[in-house]
């Protein structure tokens, strides 16, 4: 069997095992996720030998010591994991439920219940946990999945695999629920993006060229975000340790992550008073500071920021710094720079903040709050499937009720249109 014919035959499997997902009960949906973790905390040891041959592998192939980080499953992470599934069998079920139910003029009740999106394909990079917390995601939302993780973690992604598939039987659900690809063939991406009479939405999970070669090739919709170019914005009426304390936060709190702030704009008003103390703080945990000649002037030991560094996402300890007249100003350069992921405003002035919140079009908007806190478990949805920075469809941490949509439901009693 070729790719081609392997993944026609997935998508098939897949589109099946949708019809029986969109009608399982809660209750049994949330069986199958803590059946599902306890086979993972039972296969432990099944778990860490098959990681241990990724492992070996990406050693061999010269992976740096963070990504064989990531790659690594340990007892921790493997708990970790199945605990991650509990939460999500916690969680409400969106599935079935109705809303802005109301009697329309004609005596017909017109209202919206939530269902299934159908088949989901995900696909991502290095990280084992992935691969359990996808399934769990799209089990709980009465979806079926297509899962295509990274060839170095391979054995891994399989073994957890086998553990999602005793999980949905023991249940009777269909263990084509959630089908891991096995080829490491990059064409079985291709088709995949590809397979529009199977596919209802990709999800991809990763570097930025991931995302890119997804976002270009797909034709079927795709739920994702490009870039995390977040901005923190110290109004001239902050809270000067309100201030120091977020706009720290938000960049050094973890430097790899997609919600972390990579320019800090500062009122000019207040700039003299607080960036020596924030530069003094940066500069102690290593980080990188590149400023605009005003900030320069104020900071001598920054680098000078180009261009391209307002449009650059890091993910590493750099920090560009611009002084700006006002929020305007602040708001203005948001508008040409963001990537529309997370922004923050510090301030004790709510009318600023208030249109601080109206006029920043990112899909999250903060206040007095540090830009690491977007994200699905920090919102209270759980795990996440991801960020989207879109603005059809889901927006923001992406949990349950952003891996569904909502369909018309008319309730009527032989009603006529006349």
């Amino acid at each position: 069997m070729n790719v081609q014919e392997l993944m026609h035959s997935i998508g098939i499997q897949a589109r099946d095992a949708a019809v029986v997902m969109a009608r399982a009960s809660t209750v049994q949906k949330n069986q199958a996720l803590e059946a599902i973790a306890e086979q993972l905390l039972a296969d432990t040891a099944t778990l860490q030998a098959a990681n241990e041959k990724d492992l070996s592998a990406g050693k061999s192939r010269g992976l740096d010591a963070a990504l064989l980080d990531r790659l690594a499953l340990t007892p921790t992470r493997i708990a970790a994991m199945a605990e991650g599934l509990r939460q999500i069998a916690s969680l409400p079920d969106p599935v079935g439920e109705i809303t802005d139910l109301c009697t329309r003029p004609s005596g017909i009740q017109v209202g919206k219940m939530r269902v299934p999106l159908g088949v989901i394909g995900i696909i991502y990079e290095s990280r084992p946990n992935v691969t359990a917390d996808a399934a769990a995601l799209c089990l709980k939302s009465g979806n079926a999945a297509i899962l295509r993780g990274g060839s170095e973690a391979i054995h891994s992604n399989q073994a957890i695999a086998q553990c999602v598939r005793v999980g949905l039987e023991s249940q009777g659900l269909p263990a084509t629920a959630v089908q891991v690809l096995e080829t490491t063939d990059r064409a079985a991406v291709g088709e995949l993006l590809k397979m529009k009479a199977f596919v209802d939405v990709i999800v991809p999970r990763g570097g930025k060229g991931l995302i890119e070669r997804v976002s270009n090739e797909a034709r079927v919709p795709v739920i994702k975000h490009l870039d995390g170019i977040c901005h923190v914005y110290i109004d001239d009426q902050a809270d000067m340790d309100k201030a120091v304390a977020v706009a720290y936060n938000a960049k050094t709190q973890r430097y790899g992550t997609c919600n972390t702030m990579e320019t800090l704009l500062v009122a000019e008003g207040i700039a003299a008073q607080i960036l020596p103390m924030l530069a003094e703080r940066y500069l102690q945990a290593e980080v990188e500071l590149r400023g605009c000649d005003k900030a320069r002037t104020i900071v001598p030991a920054m680098t000078t920021a180009t261009e391209e560094d307002w449009a650059t996402e890091y993910l590493a300890p750099i920090l560009s710094i611009k002084v700006v007249s006002d929020m305007d100003a602040a708001m203005s350069h948001i508008r040409h720079y963001s990537s529309q992921h997370t922004e923050a405003i510090i301030t004790e002035n709510w009318t600023r903040a208030r249109r601080f919140l109206n006029e920043v079009d990112s899909s999250s908007v903060m206040i007095n709050a540090s830009t690491r806190f977007a994200d699905g478990f920090e919102y209270g949805l759980g795990a996440e499937i991801g960020i989207s920075t879109d603005k059809i469809h889901a927006r923001g941490p992406v949990g349950l009720e952003g891996l569904t949509s909502q369909k018309f439901i008319v309730l009527g009693d032989g009603h006529i249109r006349l």
